[in-house]
């Protein structure tokens, strides 16, 4: 049931056109971002104002490292979970719908990645901070495994293990 066409299964068991698909695909995102979008501003903003705290100058080197990569990649995640707004914005009413679903999960999903590694980043720091590097380095590496299995391998799991996969799609039809 592999090859079942995306398309025609969404005619079939939820009688819906093309066009309510791509709107329905879009509020689903936008809603999914506005959930991830809170998390990471509060972290963006909170990282940007670490150093401007009368300690951070203490901290070793490796440390300020660790927090100006973190910092980075807390950026990058705001710009990529932002980003299909400002694109909905300037490609308003320009029936591009298509363009924004797709290219929306592409930001979706790298921005999540980011924010992963952002809070790992935060992790590391906070325990090297306050019980030592090794500590550090194993809450990191726990809260790393903590995002790639519920964030990356459990629902890849999960698509492959329910219903059907459509190959074009990055949906999952449990067609009963």
């Amino acid at each position: 049931m592999a090859d079942v066409d995306d398309a025609e299964w969404n005619r079939r068991v939820r009688d819906e056109t093309d066009t309510e698909r791509l709107d329905r695909n879009w509020a689903d995102l936008l809603q999914e971002l506005r959930v991830a979008q809170t998390g990471v501003q509060l972290l963006t903003g909170l990282l940007l104002t670490v150093p401007f705290q009368q300690r951070f100058p203490t901290l070793p080197g490796h440390a300020q490292a660790v927090y100006l990569v973190t910092t980075a990649l807390s950026v990058a995640a705001t710009g990529l979970l932002i980003a299909p707004v400002g694109m909905h914005r300037l490609l308003f009413r320009r029936h591009a719908r298509q363009v924004l679903v797709s290219v929306g999960q592409g930001c979706a999903v790298g921005g999540l990645g980011l924010l992963g590694l952002a809070v790992t980043g935060v992790v590391l720091l906070i325990f090297d901070t306050v019980a030592g590097t090794a500590a550090g380095v194993a809450a990191a590496g726990c809260a790393f495994v903590l995002f790639a299995g519920l964030w990356g391998v459990m629902p890849l799991a999960l698509r492959r293990s329910s219903g059907v996969v459509d190959p074009g799609s990055d949906e999952v039809h449990d067609d009963k």
